[in-house]
């Protein structure tokens, strides 16, 4: 018994919202970026458009005010920190030099070390099919095309 509550604790421990902050800001630490800070704001928005995806998992982004990664990953036990990680391996393939994305996508990546991207909101929803729905937004929001992060 003592073990099924130790691993509990361990499963909500790695399902905090405080997994997405402290993963952006280690990514951004990497590249000497400032930290982002937790935005109330920028959450009850990523909250709300994750309960509008919450019928469908449907990967449409919500064209609102922020900069936004998203992902549905069908594994009932993706969590918050599987999909900040999920983005953050990104980077080898951001070519800094050339400021494009060399050998796949890269935007996520380049949307979580945006320099002026200072205030994260996240929300994760489960959804059809057991699957997991992850939206984090970024204010202001990022991924000027010509600009480099």
């Amino acid at each position: 018994m003592a073990t099924f509550i130790f691993l509990l604790a361990l499963t909500n421990a790695q399902n905090a919202p405080g997994d997405y902050l402290a993963l952006h800001n280690r990514a951004r630490a990497q590249v000497d970026i400032d930290p982002m800070q937790w935005s109330n704001t920028v959450v009850a928005y990523a909250q709300a458009y994750a309960e509008k995806r919450k019928g469908d998992c449907a990967m449409i982004h919500s064209t609102g005010p922020y900069g936004e990664n998203i992902v549905v990953c069908y594994y009932p036990k993706f969590t918050r920190a599987d999909a900040v990680k999920m983005w953050a391996n990104e980077k080898p393939l951001y070519d800094h030099g050339s400021n494009k994305c060399v050998g796949g996508e890269c935007g996520h990546y380049t949307q979580m070390v945006w320099r002026s991207s200072v205030r994260l909101g996240c929300a994760r929803v489960p959804c059809k099919a057991n699957s997991q729905f992850v939206v984090c937004n970024y204010d202001p929001p990022g991924n000027y095309i010509g600009e480099k992060p």
